[in-house]
């Protein structure tokens, strides 16, 4: 499925490379966004979001002839599967066989149940709370959110996670999931229902 008028990817597709990064660098900001978000926390330090977003376009430039051949997915979305795929490599290479585990709390849905962790989710959910004053309260605060979370089903919170934090659009949360536009809506409205309920009964 392609995108709506856009004049540079056409361009791309019919064959224009010279137009090839500009249409990339579009898309930096929010791919940046997506690799800050899923990112392990214990590779922070070492790696720059940037860097795998730029490693990313490298990839990005030598596939777009077989995307453009066959383009099955929107061109935001294949980027961000490369992407993804590129900051598994990150992990695997800092983090070793660790990297299995953090497959289980980072992977965007690639199957039959979408994992994205109460921890990680939660984390980013209360992280305006950085004050040193307030990291008693963050503490609490986080606990019982994972608490909540983790009465979620796992979709409900991979699209709080897509809509709130990669900032994707119903469409693009339903292609992401394979659901109908209709049942990503609904299950958005339900998951952040269900949240405040469990928030607001924990409070």
């Amino acid at each position: 499925m392609l995108e709506q008028a856009d004049p540079l990817l056409d361009q791309a597709l019919q064959g224009d490379n010279q137009v090839l990064g500009d249409l990339l660098m579009r898309h930096h900001d929010r791919l940046v966004r997506v690799v800050s978000f899923r990112m392990d926390p214990r590779i922070r330090g070492r790696v720059d979001p940037a860097d795998v977003v730029q490693e990313t376009f490298l990839e990005a430039m030598t596939r777009f002839a077989d995307y453009r051949r066959d383009p099955k997915m929107p061109f935001f979305l294949w980027l961000r599967f490369l992407t993804v795929q590129k900051l598994c490599l990150f992990h695997r290479r800092h983090l070793g066989v660790l990297a299995r585990d953090v497959s289980r709390d980072v992977s965007v849905f690639s199957g039959p149940s979408p994992e994205v962790s109460s921890a990680v989710l939660a984390a980013h959910l209360i992280g305006k709370l950085t004050t040193p004053s307030q990291a008693a309260i963050r503490a609490e605060t986080q606990s019982q959110l994972e608490d909540a979370l983790n009465l979620m089903e796992p979709i409900d919170r991979e699209v709080i996670a897509l809509r709130h934090f990669e900032w994707l659009t119903n469409q693009e949360t339903a292609q992401v999931l394979h659901l109908t536009e209709s049942a990503a809506s609904n299950r958005y409205v339900r998951a952040v229902k269900r949240l405040k309920v469990i928030l607001d009964t924990s409070g």
